[in-house]
């Protein structure tokens, strides 16, 4: 079907059509130029979103990543980022190999199209001058004859009228003879001019246009293929990166697939066993049994021992440390970390609240009890609370012992690890650094083989620290696993402005840090029984605390001379207010007037809680 032979009187038409197929091929490739926006942006979000998600560098989320289901995450948040580099490829190959080509094409259409109507518009115009000349020569034969049949009649009226003369019809007769004449010129003119009309309009609609409108059906045949293509090409630029999607999307299963909840619930286990062994039964202790009790200065002594002894047992076993909410750090810094001595009564129904009464020791305690009351234990368990607060702003001690067993055993078998790397790496430089003396020895001209001297003796010095730094954590490792017996006092960090201090001081301290009511193991008993050193620039950080609120009154059921550091006298019968309950140490904290705040025995006292105070519940 051409469009030369159908559409020949179609000219108008056929130029509102191609361009509409023009505009057709911009609303296309705007289409796909937005495509590739859209591309661009979900890639861009999809890189944003993985990193996002990513874990930060020396942050604590890198370690969550040991466990095999963050390590699917991780791997997923990689998959994604390579899945949004594959539709950044989409916008690249649909930008180069659709939208630019197009746009190029589109110029070299809209002026091939201008050249194809414009050659049309001329052979119109042709046509049209051609029909103009032959109507005019068709007037002016019709005209001519008109003249010339007037002549006719005119010469035959002369020649019929008796009254003119000779001469007027003979004149007439040679004008109507002109006029035939003209009229036979005009005659021949027209027939010139018709038949060569004639001519070019055949040619005009049988070759001229047909083949002008025929290179404007190419043109528009083309311009329908090319968006073909195109359809085509958007297509195939998609399925090209589907095999790679689809490798991202295999990646993705394959992670999830590798999770092992097993080995996870494992790590757990690793990361947070503490290595000590269950608490025991809880004994059972008989209140119905009435204590009988002299006046005499033993039977007194030994009532008190037995409550002090009591104490530091129920301290030490009915007490879960584990399970205990962790205590505010001012709590710790001002608690007295020793037992609170025993109230002054016997008697269970003198102190509704007190401690119940232990069972009467065989040894007497009463000049050790005496000699605990008087003396001042704080600077060994405060050491303690300082190494602590070290721990929690950042430091440690270098042999770990503020962690649990097992987490010691850990970072132990991870320093020597460390400390065995770095030995290797040293080793491995020693061993080219004697390579390259060898070379300059045999060679002096490479260089000088003193100058290899020095290095190699550095590095003989790093090597014998690094291994007494093994030796060191070794022996502290073998120590926790149980290969080699517990070290002695005497073998522990000894140092001249430290002294022994007395056994009960001693064990004092110890419990306080087997058992810490902030629930974090500090260190084992005999770590710190011989360290005694004031921290003045630890109490002086804070003296600025926010004073805390009244959660309660308490009333003094017997008088209470405070004179350790942190404790506060009262007398009996005087109304208290609670700002801290027992938190299990046997310590509760008051207030007498607004600057004066200190601990007294919780069995000293008979507490009265708010309802709707924090922290109800008191350990007695």
């Amino acid at each position: 079907m051409s469009w030369g032979t159908e559409l020949w009187d179609q000219f108008d038409n056929l130029e509102k059509h191609t361009q509409w197929g023009i505009d057709v091929l911009e609303k296309y490739i705007k289409f796909v130029k937005e495509r590739t926006e859209i591309e661009i942006n979900y890639a861009k979000q999809l890189r944003n979103l993985s990193k996002k998600y990513q874990p930060k560098k020396n942050s604590k989320e890198e370690d969550e990543y040991k466990y095999s289901s963050c390590r699917a995450f991780l791997a997923t948040l990689n998959e994604m980022n390579d899945y949004a580099g594959q539709h950044e490829v989409i916008s690249e190959n649909m930008t180069s190999q659709i939208t630019t080509e197009l746009a190029r094409y589109v110029q070299e259409l809209k002026q091939e199209r201008k050249t194809h109507f414009h050659d049309g518009r001329k052979a119109q115009q042709h046509i049209e001058t051609c029909w103009k000349q032959l109507e005019s020569s068709k007037r002016r034969f019709e005209r001519d004859c008109k003249e010339a049949d007037r002549a006719q009649q005119y010469f035959e009226k002369m020649d019929a009228d008796i009254n003119v003369t000779k001469a007027d019809v003979e004149k007439a007769r040679q004008q109507a003879q002109l006029r035939h004449q003209m009229a036979e010129d005009s005659k021949a003119e027209y027939s010139s001019t018709l038949q060569k009309f004639n001519q070019e309009q055949h040619e005009h609609y049988h070759s001229h246009i047909p083949n002008i409108f025929q290179k404007i059906q190419d043109m528009e045949e083309r311009r329908i293929v090319r968006i073909g293509e195109s359809m085509k090409t958007f297509a195939e630029v998609d399925r090209q990166v589907i095999p790679i999607i689809g490798k991202c999307l295999d990646e993705i299963t394959t992670a999830a697939e590798s999770i092992d909840q097993k080995n996870d619930s494992q790590l757990v286990v690793e990361a947070f066993k503490s290595g000590f062994e269950p608490p025991g039964e809880v004994d059972f202790e008989d209140f119905t049994q009435p204590i009988k009790r002299t006046v005499s200065e033993s039977s007194l002594s030994n009532s008190r021992e037995g409550k002090s002894e009591s104490r530091f047992s129920t301290k030490s076993k009915g007490k879960l440390w584990p399970f205990i909410k962790k205590n505010k750090l001012m709590s710790l810094l001002t608690s007295p970390h020793q037992p609170p001595p025993p109230p002054p009564s016997a008697s269970p129904a003198a102190a509704p609240n007190g401690p119940h009464s232990p069972k009467q020791q065989k040894e007497p305690l009463s000049h050790r009890f005496n000699e605990f009351m008087t003396s001042k234990p704080k600077i060994q368990c405060f050491r303690s609370l300082k190494r602590g607060l070290s721990l929690k702003l950042g430091g440690g001690p270098e042999d770990f012992s503020n962690l649990p067993p097992e987490q010691r055993r850990k970072k132990l078998q991870q320093k020597v690890d460390e400390l065995n790397k770095d030995i290797q790496k040293e080793l491995d430089q020693r061993d080219a650094l004697t390579k390259m003396k060898d070379v300059y020895i045999k060679n002096p001209q490479m260089g000088d083989a003193a100058s290899v001297d020095l290095k190699l003796g550095e590095l003989a010095q790093n090597l014998e620290r690094l291994r007494l730094e093994v030796q060191k954590f070794e022996g502290w490792l073998a120590e926790v696993e149980g290969r080699l017996p517990a070290r002695t006092d005497t073998t522990r960090r000894q140092s001249g402005m430290y002294e022994p201090q007395n056994t009960l001081t001693v064990n004092n301290c110890a419990q306080d840090r087997e058992s810490s009511p902030d629930g974090s193991y500090t260190e084992e008993p005999s770590q710190e029984s011989e360290m005694k050193a004031p921290a003045p620039e630890f109490d002086d950080e804070f003296d600025d605390e926010e004073q805390l609120p009244t959660i309660g009154t308490c009333k003094a059921l017997y008088t209470f001379e405070g004179q350790n550091e942190g404790t506060i006298s009262v007398t009996e019968g005087e109304t208290l207010y609670v700002i801290e309950v027992d938190k299990g140490d046997g310590w509760t904290r008051i207030r007498k007037n607004e600057d004066e705040e200190g601990y007294v025995p919780t069995s000293y006292v008979e507490v009265f809680l708010e309802k709707n105070a924090k922290g109800a519940k008191t350990y007695i």
